[in-house]
């Protein structure tokens, strides 16, 4: 018993995330696209382990900036404080390959800074919110010295070597390109 209770699928949705494979639930979702807007209702609950397999099935099922995800994503940037270690990783995800209106930009950012700075938390989601940081500061180039502030050793010892060097390698790109500047 995971999550500390049984797993009882309620919907046949339900149902395929845990017992189907990847390949599976995607094919179900190109199939069945009315299933989207439960999947999407779904990702922003409480509901374990449903909410967070149904955000990551969205993200594999996703194209760039998917127009199916646009009337969902404020409600899904609202919730990523709340959300589950394995949900917000996720719905960072979802929200890295959509383009974002300033006021979710504004709202990413600090959620994010959050989450970089918390050095308990996973760090494949701190990984998830450094990206996030650096896709925004992309569009604010004013905001490449202060995340270049963020990448303090503090912040990097408690992450794992593998992600560790992929942010360092992160960082010194975004290093040259503020020099360039």
């Amino acid at each position: 018993m995971k999550y500390g209770k049984p797993i009882n699928p309620e919907t046949p949705f339900e149902e395929l995330l845990i017992s189907s494979y990847k390949d599976g639930m995607i094919a179900y979702m190109h199939a069945h696209p009315e299933a989207f807007d439960e999947a999407a209702t779904l990702a922003v609950t409480d509901k374990q382990p449903y909410a967070w397999r149904s955000a990551w099935l969205l993200w594999s099922c996703l194209t760039p900036n998917d127009a199916r995800i646009k009337k969902h994503l404020n409600k899904f940037i609202r919730y990523i404080p709340a959300a589950q270690e394995n949900q917000k990783r996720e719905l960072l995800k979802i929200a890295l390959s959509m383009k974002l209106s300033e006021r979710q930009e504004s709202r990413l950012f600090d959620i994010s800074i959050d989450l970089w700075k918390d050095i308990s938390k996973d760090p494949s989601i701190r990984m998830m919110a450094f990206r996030m940081l650096l896709k925004i500061s992309e569009k604010y180039p004013e905001l490449k010295t202060e995340l270049l502030l963020l990448a303090d050793e503090h912040y990097l010892k408690t992450l794992s070597p593998g992600i560790r060097h992929s942010i360092r390698r992160l960082i010194t790109q975004l290093s040259k390109e503020n020099s360039g500047q």
